[in-house]
């Protein structure tokens, strides 16, 4: 059975803080004042809170903690907030206008006690989730200098079962796992979203006809169109940069090798020739080159070709397992599937000086994919018996987990930002 779908499904994934940030910016946001009859359970200033946390990089002070709630300037005072080491502070309030709502916001710095943010945006009321989210990507950027990414948005893949016999299903979310909506469901494996560029399309692997297929969804439309469905293997999208063309792993030729699928005209440039077995092609940010694994040393490894015609180059050498690379959106790093001691873990390198980092400690990582801003990282693993999504620091510290409320999350694919 396959049901092509856009439907809610509430609560899907819950948000668990697991690990606090060592040296997180205190910051201060204040209840917002409200008027009018706002939506129950969409709270501007919580989500906002919530955004911040969950980066690692913020620390926000408990609201029990705070010695006056203002909603103003006029009504700031700077020494208390001084007192309780708040290095910046937030303050605003919601009114609802008819159909819409209106958020009036402010943002200090509480030791120079100067304003860097002040501004008012409106939207629909049942939008109220996405102003909240814009004012974070907005007191994000003014304190980070990084664009946020809290209106961007994550696809993932569930699994459970019903009637004993398993059900995939292919989601989209905001990126703290609300306002979840199905896109596909089927009884056979679906795998490896990835976003096209504008973020209106995902590519990904679907077994629906016993055999895998890639499919480009159009999201808007659910329109569903298979690019690839050759003989043997299809599987591993990975849109360019421009969103023209696909990197895919076919074995059309008997043997796994990375191509280029131009998505309009359906042709096809063979990009690796070896042996060996040549999968999980990522491009580099630039749109020349691209890292894939191969075996051909003898186990996974990650190869990198700086252009469709060049030699490809081994970079990494810890280890016998090294996996599913991806690039950071500056190319200065790829973030990958590293093995250690019998343990999966997302190991991140430094591309100019082969620095490795090991990020993670929980044992059977997988599927890095990292947010456009390059701060943050999201990847499955497992929470003792069940799968789940955690996000960390793109340098690891802080983590947060998306656990689905039912059976198991995996496949994480974070968005572009979008425009």
């Amino acid at each position: 059975m396959l049901v092509a779908v856009a439907t809610s499904a509430q609560a899907e994934l819950m948000i668990r803080v697991t690990k606090g940030a060592g040296e997180a910016v205190p910051v201060a946001v204040v209840p917002f004042g409200q008027s009018g009859d706002l939506p129950a359970g969409d709270n501007v200033s919580t989500i906002i809170r919530n955004n911040l946390e969950m980066t690692g990089e913020f620390n926000p002070l408990a609201a029990d903690r705070m010695l006056s709630l203002p909603t103003s300037v006029d009504d700031v005072f700077f020494r208390d907030w001084r007192m309780l080491g708040q290095r910046y502070l937030l303050v605003g309030d919601v009114s609802r206008e008819g159909d819409r709502v209106r958020a009036r916001y402010e943002l200090f710095d509480v030791n120079g006690e100067r304003r860097l943010l002040g501004e008012s945006s409106s939207t629909t009321v049942s939008n109220i989730r996405s102003l909240a989210h814009h004012i974070s990507d907005k007191v994000y950027e003014a304190l980070t200098g990084e664009p946020g990414v809290f209106s961007t948005r994550l696809a993932y893949v569930t699994r459970d079962e019903q009637g004993g016999k398993p059900r995939y299903r292919l989601q989209v979310s905001d990126v703290d796992g609300r306002r979840a909506s199905v896109r596909l469901e089927s009884r056979e494996p679906i795998l490896s979203p990835a976003w096209s560029p504008d973020g209106r399309k995902l590519a990904y692997v679907s077994f629906e006809s016993g055999k895998p297929q890639i499919f480009v969804h159009e999201l808007a439309a659910g329109k569903r169109t298979a690019v690839a469905s050759f003989p043997g293997l299809n599987s591993a999208p990975d849109w360019s940069p421009d969103g023209r063309s696909l990197l895919v792993t076919l074995s059309r030729s008997g043997n796994a090798e990375v191509y280029k699928l131009d998505v309009e005209s359906r042709s096809l440039t063979r990009l690796t020739d070896h042996w060996g077995i040549d999968t999980e092609g990522a491009w580099h940010p630039d749109g020349e080159g691209f890292a894939f694994t191969s075996d051909r040393s003898g186990g996974p490894q990650i190869y990198i070709k700086d252009s469709e015609n060049a030699s490809p180059r081994r970079v990494t050498f810890g280890g016998r397992y090294n996996a599913g690379a991806r690039f950071s959106p500056d190319g200065d790093y790829i973030y990958y599937v590293h093995q250690r001691e019998g343990a999966f873990h997302i190991a991140r390198m430094e591309l100019e000086t082969g620095n490795e980092q090991i990020l993670t400690r929980t044992g059977m990582d997988e599927s890095p994919s990292i947010a456009p801003n390059g701060r943050m990282l999201i990847y499955a693993t497992r929470q003792g018996s069940d799968s789940v999504l955690t996000v960390i620091s793109a340098g690891g510290g802080a983590a947060y987990t998306l656990p689905a409320a039912r059976g198991d999350v995996r496949e994480p694919a974070w968005s572009p930002i979008l425009r």
